[in-house]
């Protein structure tokens, strides 16, 4: 698959602990996203954030947090990305989703 230059960013956070149809709701994104072809995904975790409700997640030993934040990230062009959304918003109770544009430097798999 090729990746135009000019792409979109496409950035999901969500609480560690939420789920959709019993698997973590970032899992079940980013297999999502598979399925639809998109070009890629990565998914982070934080090790502190807030969010809406102002309260403070902390990956601390004394603060054990059971809901860090979650960033999945997807790369892919606009159009592709814009028809993801509506399936996104099914799979997600709570969190925050932005996009962006991306300019694509360098998208190869390297051969062994």
């Amino acid at each position: 698959m090729e990746l135009p230059r000019e792409s979109a960013l496409l950035r999901i956070i969500v609480g560690e602990s939420e789920k959709f149809e019993g698997r973590p709701a970032y899992e079940a994104i980013v297999m999502k996203a598979r399925e639809l072809n998109m070009a890629g995904a990565t998914v982070t975790r934080g090790i502190m954030g807030y969010g809406k409700t102002s309260r403070i997640h902390s990956a601390k030993v004394l603060e054990m947090s059971g809901d860090l934040p979650m960033v999945i990230e997807i790369v892919d062009i606009e159009d592709k990305l814009d028809n993801f959304i509506p399936l996104l918003e099914k799979m997600m109770k709570g969190g925050l989703v932005t996009m962006e544009k991306a300019k694509v430097i360098h998208y190869k798999h390297e051969v062994r």
